[in-house]
């Protein structure tokens, strides 16, 4: 059974959680590992019965004295959360222009009457207010465009390189030639993502309207084998794949793939049905409507051990995983943690290209989805602005702070499985009384849905 509360790490007294002396760990933590391969990490409880953490861990997670910590109790485990205080990664969209005509794409239904690019100021506003956080967020760059369509982007990514601020970026690949593989390297990107939504060049260009498999494929490779040799080769690769009953079949390829373009990151998420006929593509209408009683407590528990999925076990497993039990494989859930907001866990917030801040992406742009074939407005929801207000005084503002809270502790109404009520068709507010933003309905919030 799993619940739920939250600790406060206090400053008060010497050893107190987050603050105070260092426990030396047991002596099998200095000499033992995981098999990860990782060093084992230890607490200890000190002579007055506090947890205390090791420092790079404190500092890892933002631990720091006067957090409040959200914890959950498993049956031989308690999770930490993160402190919705702690900002790790910004989104940064440069615009919301691309040179495509994906399928998959927000731009078919959303409630945009203009486009445009980032400025200079918007950014360099960014970029002071990252300058005063240590250590430094990560900055992603992408969002609702392709951010190489961006001739700034680049740039930028060197100059948060230069102040020493991890980056990333996500493209669809088509600009990715030899002028900007170079300026890319050179800018010390740590990451590339790459999307990459099918195997052969038909299925790929049946969702990527306009672009070409093989080219893209000839630039990844050549980016590739321009990046200085060493056993950590960087930027790193990372491939990003939308799942949809037109290109599922695809997807063993598609991984095989990425491991000969020499990939370390490969990321999967379901399709987000943004027009009535997407509807007819996506993976998940029984998985969405078990989200609750998957991961619930009362539910029937399966446990089942870790075994080769073959010829002779595949069908068995697969009938046992999509079956109505808690299902448990090798010690972990596969039904996972419902109801958390990754972007509230992982302490990102998101910039759009005009300087707008929203505590996501989904919240960014007003837009139409589908949910159990009904349309459900998206209303964005702006905090501010980088180009009026400093960054950190949005992030720390306390009604703010209160919704991410509000949002790791997942109050709202059970819209994204229910589904029968007026109030779902928008998030607007739910009928637990949430007003707006209320987060019910989304599918990135149930694991259906995720970035990179």
């Amino acid at each position: 059974m799993i619940s739920e509360r939250y600790v406060n790490l206090s400053d008060n007294g010497q050893n107190e959680p987050g603050h105070g002396a260092e426990v030396s760990p047991p002596a099998s933590a200095t000499t033992g590992s995981t098999v990860t391969g990782k060093p084992a990490v230890w607490a200890e409880v000190d002579d007055q019965g506090r947890l205390v953490l090791p420092a790079e861990l404190r500092e890892q997670f933002g631990l720091e004295p006067g957090a409040r910590v959200r914890l959950d109790e498993g049956s031989n485990y308690v999770r930490l959360h993160r402190p919705v205080t702690h900002l790790t990664k910004i989104y940064v969209e440069p615009t919301i222009l691309c040179n495509l005509a994906c399928r998959t794409c927000i731009r078919h239904n959303w409630e945009e009457e203009r486009g445009g690019l980032m400025s200079e100021a918007t950014f360099a506003a960014i970029l002071d207010n990252v300058s005063q956080l240590s250590p430094r967020p990560t900055l992603f760059f992408g969002g609702l465009g392709e951010p190489l369509f961006h001739k700034k982007t680049i740039e930028w990514i060197r100059r948060a390189n230069d102040i020493g601020a991890r980056t990333e970026i996500i493209t669809n690949g088509t600009l990715l030639d030899e002028r900007r593989s170079r300026q890319l390297i050179a800018s010390g990107l740590d990451l590339l993502w790459v999307s990459i939504d099918g195997a052969t060049p038909e299925s790929y260009a049946d969702v990527r309207l306009g672009a070409a498999l093989p080219q893209v494929l000839e630039n990844l490779a050549l980016f590739r084998k321009l990046r200085r040799g060493s056993h950590h080769p960087r930027p790193e690769i990372g491939v990003a794949f939308v799942a949809m009953r037109r290109n599922i079949d695809d997807l063993p390829a598609v991984l095989q793939m990425a491991r000969n373009l020499g990939a370390k990151h490969f990321s999967v998420s379901n399709v987000l049905a943004y027009t009535e006929e997407m509807q007819a593509e996506i993976l998940y209408r029984h998985s969405v409507r078990n989200v609750a009683y998957m991961s619930s407590p009362w539910h029937a528990q399966l446990s089942l051990p870790r075994m080769d999925i073959d010829e002779t076990t595949q069908e068995a497993l697969f009938r046992a995983f999509d079956s109505d039990y808690n299902v448990t494989f090798a010690g972990n859930s596969l039904a996972g943690a419902n109801d958390v907001c990754n972007f509230i866990e992982s302490g990102t917030i998101s910039i759009g290209w005009d300087g707008s801040v929203a505590p996501c992406l989904p919240l960014l742009h007003t837009h139409i989805t589908y949910l159990h074939g009904k349309e459900r407005l998206n209303r964005r929801h702006v905090l501010g602005n980088v180009n009026e207000q400093n960054l950190l005084d949005i992030w720390y503002e306390p009604e703010y702070v209160a919704y991410r809270e509000r949002v790791q502790s997942f109050a709202f109404a059970p819209c994204t499985f229910c589904g029968g009520c007026e109030m779902s068709e928008a998030n607007e507010d739910d009928c637990f009384g949430n007003e707006f933003p209320a987060c019910g309905g989304c599918l990135w919030a149930q694991g259906l849905i995720h970035c990179p």
